[in-house]
């Protein structure tokens, strides 16, 4: 039997809460078999947890359960709620005994802040992933996976994707067939294409007067459909060449050029979702030149082609695309 303890925090979302339950807990030929997990959830003071959706929780275990556990699993956090001496000592104990660390959504906070993660790859909410680089400078975030799986640590992107990573554990631990016959059972995908950097939202921000690295990002944005040589470019923040690509680096993390080719990406994919041009136009009007260019740039970026990223977004809309002629 393979032990799980999920943690759960005051104001936790029950949903979340339960993806481990749900997940783990219906693994195997049918539910009257049995599961080969156990799974429990604890709390740092067990009794009552207060949730956001209008009733609470009791939570029967405390953090001892962890002290036996194959794997832990901090299914969400809020940012603000520092992680505690006792909640840090009992992940660490678990860790260094060979249980797997699992944060999904938020829970990511936890994983930073238990110091575990330290100069390794993790994954959050897209929408919190600048914010935990930020606040755990020691830790490398991901954006654009669906989950990261480094053996002993793993983590997720938001909501939907903690199912995919919990059917991805119980693919890694019993098989294929296990985790397909389990998708079958929970009305899921065996395993989603793409990743979460296909719902990134696309924004040009204002141009800040004192900020030429900024301005010439701007500049860029809105000439995505030009051809845009590292020379001309640098010359819109008064800058050569050199010192502009290494200022740009200094600012953005990443050379010019590759920042560029990610914007042309970004650009196509909001043309997908919301047009109905042929290949050849949205790779025109992204700059990227050919459908075949699109197909290459927008397969190595986002996990899967553009038809594919467009029928998603057109059967999940449920709205007409507009045409342009």
């Amino acid at each position: 039997m393979h032990e799980v303890a999920v943690l759960a925090s005051d104001r936790i979302s029950p949903f979340h809460l339960s993806v481990p339950s749900l997940v783990f807990g219906r693994v195997g030929a049918g539910e009257e078999a049995g599961s080969p997990y156990d799974v429990r959830v604890c709390a740092e003071s067990p009794g009552i947890i207060s949730t956001p959706a209008g009733f609470d929780i009791t939570v029967h275990h405390g953090l001892e359960v962890m002290d036996t556990a194959q794997t832990v699993v901090i299914p969400s956090w809020r940012r603000e709620l520092p992680l505690s001496s006792p909640a840090r000592e009992a992940l660490h104990r678990a860790h260094a005994r060979g249980a797997r660390i699992v944060g999904l959504c938020l829970g990511a906070y936890a994983v930073a802040a238990s110091g575990l993660a330290d100069g390794r790859e993790i994954t959050t909410h897209w929408s919190a992933a600048a914010d935990l680089a930020r606040t755990y400078p020691a830790v490398r975030v991901r954006a654009d996976t669906l989950w990261s799986d480094d053996g002993d640590i793993v983590t997720s992107a938001g909501t939907a994707a903690a199912l995919d990573c919990c059917l991805h554990l119980v693919r890694a631990d019993h098989g294929s067939r296990a985790a397909a016959e389990l998708a079958r059972r929970l009305v899921l995908a065996p395993h989603r294409s793409g990743s979460q950097a296909q719902y990134i939202p696309f924004a040009i921000p204002d141009a800040a007067a004192d900020d030429p690295i900024e301005h010439a990002m701007v500049w860029a944005r809105t000439h995505l459909d030009q051809a845009i040589d590292l020379d001309g470019w640098a010359r819109t923040a008064l800058m050569s060449r050199r010192t502009f690509t290494r200022r740009f680096r200094d600012r953005t993390g990443s050379s010019p050029q590759q920042w560029l080719l990610q914007q042309r990406v970004d650009r196509a994919r909001l043309l997908l979702e919301s047009t109905d041009d042929t290949m050849d136009r949205v790779a025109a009007d992204a700059g990227l030149g050919t459908a075949v260019n699109l197909r290459h740039h927008f397969h190595r970026t986002l996990g899967m082609s553009p038809a594919a990223h467009r029928s998603l977004f057109r059967s999940h809309s449920g709205q007409a695309l507009s045409s342009r002629s």
